[in-house]
């Protein structure tokens, strides 16, 4: 299902954080239509690995890393967090409620944890150097 409405729904969520805040629009600088494919490749990657989600935690926290060089910054994961349930919700309608909103809402919560802490080691000198 997630793939079927890829498109719409990364539109509907790009919209949505350009909307909520337009001063992350600069860090898009390519084809937005490649840019949400690769979102919601991630996406469905990520849902085929429930059963095993620390098998994600390195490529998330790298993910955080190269989004830490694009210049995003902590408090723009609630803006995504935000943008990216009100884009489920709209793509979704009646059946984002009860459990399905908050697996959702769990996953997004997970993977922006493991991105800061990613982004994070970025900004903490490792042990010992």
């Amino acid at each position: 299902m997630l793939l079927e409405m890829a498109g719409p729904l990364s539109q509907l969520f790009y919209g949505r954080l350009f909307q909520l805040d337009p001063s992350v629009r600069p860090m898009f600088r390519g084809d937005m239509r490649a840019q949400g494919r690769k979102l919601m490749d991630m996406l469905a990657v990520l849902v085929e690995g429930l059963d095993h989600p620390e098998q994600h935690l390195p490529l998330l926290r790298a993910l955080g890393q190269r989004h830490a060089g694009y210049g995003v910054k902590p408090e723009h994961y609630e803006m995504v967090r935000a943008a990216l349930g009100w884009a489920f919700a709209q793509a979704l309608q009646l059946e984002f409620t009860g459990d399905v909103k908050d697996a959702w809402l769990a996953l997004i919560e997970e993977v922006n944890t493991a991105m800061k802490a990613g982004a994070a080691e970025l900004a903490t000198p490792a042990e010992g150097q």
